[in-house]
């Protein structure tokens, strides 16, 4: 990971081994902008649900973390089987 996102998920309060958990098994990949996937996981940080987003390059070689973020508007980004 770059150091900016290293950076991001210091100034975001997320544990790296949560960031590294998200990345090695998602509950879901979605499709973001682009050649960006967003891999997210609901977890508990602090006694409260969560969703990480990790926002990922894959047409990279090797996949490129772009960005990562935590939010509680799970509604919002969950994607729900149609």
């Amino acid at each position: 990971m770059s150091n900016h996102v290293l950076e991001e998920i210091a100034r975001r309060r997320i544990p790296l081994a949560v960031v590294e958990s998200v990345l090695a098994n998602p509950e879901q990949k979605v499709p973001e902008h682009g050649d960006v996937i967003c891999y997210q996981s609901k977890i508990d940080i602090n006694q409260k649900e969560y969703l990480v987003r990790v926002m990922v390059n894959e047409r990279l070689t090797p996949a490129k973390v772009v960005t990562v973020y935590r939010t509680s508007k799970i509604r919002k980004y969950w994607k729900t089987a149609s």
